[in-house]
């Protein structure tokens, strides 16, 4: 699996400004995501992109629909097809205060969700049922597992524990490797920053 990192501050500053670090108004995310799917699109096979809000000061609500709704949105899609020109997954780094309401609100309005680093845990944001979280926290917890693995930890029936893992790999929040998966980010360190676009 490819990693490739992307530092929103950057991207931002070489599409929008030099001296910007504030990504407001649909067109500025608009032209970010643009940036971003150049970059994806470049490598091909299967990704894990990690797109890096630390150097970003503001985000409004439109920039969070246009980055992260839609990237998301696609990568979703692209989940849905025989066979994919690519497979792409995302890791959302550095949200704080200032970014997670705006996102928030953009996951739930499209009821998605993401997998983000929050207090340097893999954690999920948006909009999963409680059962789907349940399997998923605990695959975060076992590592790379098997539906049979997961249905004795979760004392579940193996066939609802395999269709949540199903939908949640169709929804890019884990990641399937013939019969097993693992939640996107537990266990594949980030690149560092320095390999930022």
């Amino acid at each position: 699996m490819i990693h490739h990192h992307i530092d929103l501050g950057s991207v931002l500053r070489g599409t929008v400004c030099e001296l910007y670090s504030n990504l407001v108004t649909r067109p500025t995310g608009a032209a970010v995501r643009t940036e971003i799917e150049r970059a994806i699109a470049e490598m091909g096979g299967r990704t894990v992109t990690v797109i890096d809000f630390s150097q970003v000061m503001l985000l409004d609500f439109s920039c969070a629909d246009e980055i992260v709704a839609k990237l998301m949105l696609r990568a979703c899609a692209d989940a849905t097809l025989e066979a994919p020109s690519a497979e792409g997954y995302f890791l959302f780094l550095g949200l704080g205060d200032r970014h997670i309401d705006a996102v928030e609100q953009v996951l739930e309005r499209h009821r998605l969700a993401i997998v983000a680093v929050l207090d340097g845990t893999p954690t999920l944001v948006g909009d999963v049922d409680d059962a789907s979280r349940a399997v998923w926290e605990t695959l975060r917890g076992a590592g790379p597992s098997d539906a049979r693995a997961l249905a004795h930890a979760l004392g579940a029936s193996e066939r609802e524990v395999r269709e949540a893992l199903e939908s949640l790999a169709r929804r890019r929040l884990v990641v399937r490797v013939g019969g097993v998966y693992a939640v996107i980010g537990a266990f594949d360190a980030p690149p560092a920053p320095e390999a930022a676009a």
